[in-house]
């Protein structure tokens, strides 16, 4: 059993991708509580709080609307700069992103890495600069049409939207850009996990191959 890791290790950085939809981050937190009953401390990062600002997303998008499942409306170069210094050992401020007004709306209060970082997005593997980081990779593979029912309570209910809106943002840029850039990451899975968290089997395997790391303090 890990008890600790000490402090001169860097933190594995565990990355976590799917559709929207699909669970990856019922399988973050599960992940993570499992790893505090192994007494393993983990940091999580949403990728969702790394959007860009709305005005930077408005020219970089324009003169078309914002395409908020398009890698490029996100600020990857803060993302992987956080990934870096966490690895380093080193705390961040995480960027607060208000979904009722599409807009960042500040930062949270500095956080350090565990021993454990975890990150959890739609896109991480299709972005290079944040692939590359990655040391372990998981894929959580649901079925489109639990995925859409589940997009339509989460921002119908969460998000203030109606579900016209949603509907029509699902097959406008949704699908199309998890046909693009979600589906063909999983190449670069190292586990992939069918279903999400219900599967406990897939579960197990993947915590057992991060403290199996840890145990043996294999190099990054």
């Amino acid at each position: 059993m890990v008890q600790e890791v000490g402090v001169s290790d860097k933190p594995w950085l565990v990355g976590i991708v799917g559709g929207s939809g699909s669970g990856k981050t019922s399988v973050a937190r599960e992940l993570i509580r499992r790893l505090k009953r192994r007494k393993v401390e983990a940091t999580l990062l949403d990728m969702d709080a790394y959007y860009a600002p709305k005005e930077i997303n408005k020219a970089r998008f324009a003169p078309n609307p914002i395409n908020y499942d398009h890698p490029k409306a996100w600020d990857v170069e803060l993302m992987a700069g956080h990934l870096e210094a966490l690895k380093r050992g080193e705390e961040i401020c995480k960027p607060i992103y208000d979904f009722t007004v599409s807009d960042r709306t500040g930062w949270e209060a500095s956080m350090a890495p565990g021993p454990v970082v975890i990150l959890e997005g739609l896109v991480l593997f299709a972005l290079p600069e944040i692939r590359e980081q990655l040391d372990v990779k998981v894929f959580v593979d649901t079925d489109a049409d639990i995925r859409i029912l589940r997009r339509i309570e989460r921002d119908m209910s969460e998000r203030g939207r109606s579900l016209e809106s949603v509907v029509k943002q699902y097959l406008g840029t949704v699908r199309p850009m998890h046909m693009e850039f979600v589906e063909p990451s999983k190449r670069w899975a190292d586990i992939i996990v069918p279903t999400g968290v219900e599967n406990k089997t897939a579960l197990d395997m993947l915590l057992h191959h991060i403290l199996g790391k840890l145990e043996r303090g294999e190099a990054h």
